[in-house]
C-alpha cells in the first residue's frame, strides 16, 4: 500500500486518498476479482483511480484466515473519529436540504456483515425528517405482479432527502436467485435492466452510491454465535441466514456475477472491507462524506432570550396524574 495523499473536502474535512497496487488474481470461489474486471471505463467518467474497485490482501476468500489482518481499532481512537464524522454528516445534511439533492445509499452484502449497524451510525446524528431507511420485507402478493423495481421506488427521495436501503433491489441478483425464489430468466432480465434503470436515475439528478459489504467466512460465523448467544440480538439471525450459511459459494459466484453486470460508470459498487466493524464504518462514512460536494452550511448558534413569567400557572395536585413508577431511585 502506497502512503496517503491528503486532499481538502470543500468542508475543511480532509479526506485521505490511498494507490493501492491490485494484487494477483485469485481462481477460487471467495470474493477476490480483479480491478480490471470491474473497473474499466470507470476512470473516464470521473471516479477515481482510488475508487476503483482493488481488493486487499485481506479481503474474505474461503482460503484466508485471521493471520496478516491488523487488530481491531482502538475503541477510543474509533468513538472519538465517530463523533468528528458525524458532525460532518450534519453538515452534509443541512447542505443537503438546503439544495435540494436528492441522495440514494444501498448497503448490501453478507448476513452479519455489519450493513445495519453502519447504517445507525449513519442515521445517528441526522434529522429523521429527511432522512429514511428502508429495509423492505418479501414482497406482497401484488407486488409480485407489478414492475420488479416498483415497490423500491416509491422509496425514493425527494428534493434535500437521503435514502439508505438496508437491501435492495440487488435481492433479486443475490438471495432471490441463490435460495431459487425467482426463475432464471428473471434475474437475466434484471441483469439486463439494471443498469439502464441505474443510469436513469443519476440522469434524473440522484447521487446514487452503491456499498457491499465484505466479510470473511470466519467472521460471519463468529458474529453468528455471538447472535446466538445475545437474546437480545437474537432476532437478527434468521432461518434464511442459517439456510444461505451453507451455501458461501453459491453466493460469491453471484456476487460476482452481479457486479460483472452493474458495476457501471454512472454508478459503481464500493466495497468496504467489513472484517473489522468499527474500520468499516468509519472507512465507509469518510467515503460518503467525499462523494458529497457539501458546504458546511450550519445555522450560527442564537442566544435564548429569557423565558416569560409563569406566575399564573398553577399546577393542578399530582394525584390527579398518571407517573411512571420511579423504579431507579
Amino acid at each position: 500500500m502506497g502512503k496517503g495523499m491528503g486532499k481538502k473536502h470543500k468542508s475543511g474535512l480532509k479526506i485521505k486518498t490511498l494507490k493501492i497496487k491490485s494484487p494477483k488474481k485469485k481462481d477460487s470461489g471467495g470474493e477476490h476479482r480483479s480491478a480490471s474486471a470491474y473497473g474499466n471505463g470507470l476512470a473516464s467518467s470521473g471516479v477515481s483511480e482510488s475508487d476503483l474497485y482493488r481488493p486487499s490482501p485481506i479481503l474474505d476468500d474461503l482460503s484466508e484466515n485471521s493471520e496478516g489482518r491488523p487488530p481491531k481499532l482502538d475503541r477510543k481512537f474509533y468513538e472519538k473519529e465517530l463523533a468528528r464524522l458525524q458532525v460532518e454528516l450534519v453538515k452534509m445534511q443541512y447542505w443537503v436540504k438546503h439544495v435540494g439533492y436528492r441522495i440514494i445509499l444501498l448497503f448490501e452484502g453478507r448476513d452479519a456483515a455489519g450493513k445495519g449497524g453502519t447504517i445507525k451510525r449513519i442515521t445517528e446524528p441526522l434529522n429523521p425528517r429527511g432522512c429514511n431507511v428502508v429495509a423492505l420485507g418479501t414482497p406482497s402478493d401484488q407486488q409480485k405482479t407489478q414492475w420488479y423495481f416498483q415497490r423500491y421506488v416509491e422509496n425514493f427521495p425527494s428534493a434535500g432527502e437521503i435514502v439508505l436501503f438496508d437491501r435492495s433491489w440487488y435481492n433479486r441478483a443475490g438471495v432471490e436467485k441463490v435460495m431459487g425464489f425467482c426463475a432464471p430468466e428473471q434475474v437475466d432480465e434484471f441483469m439486463l435492466s439494471c443498469p439502464e434503470f441505474e443510469r436513469m436515475l443519476v440522469r434524473s439528478g440522484i447521487t446514487l452510491i452503491k456499498y457491499w459489504f465484505s466479510v470473511s467466512d470466519d467472521e460471519q460465523e463468529a458474529r453468528f454465535r455471538s447472535r446466538l448467544e445475545d437474546p437480545a440480538r437474537r432476532w437478527k439471525l434468521s432461518p434464511m441466514d442459517l439456510e444461505s450459511r451453507d451455501r458461501w459459494v453459491e453466493f460469491s459466484r453471484a456476487k460476482d456475477e452481479m457486479f460483472a453486470h452493474t458495476n457501471i460508470p454512472e454508478a459503481p459498487w464500493f466495497t468496504v472491507e467489513a472484517n473489522d466493524k468499527r474500520r468499516a464504518r468509519l472507512n465507509c462514512i469518510r467515503h460518503l462524506l467525499s462523494k458529497v460536494p457539501y458546504e458546511d452550511m450550519t445555522p450560527k448558534a442564537i442566544e435564548l432570550p429569557p423565558r416569560k413569567s409563569g406566575a399564573n400557572y398553577q399546577r393542578p395536585p399530582m394525584n390527579e396524574q398518571f407517573f411512571v413508577p420511579n423504579a431507579y431511585p
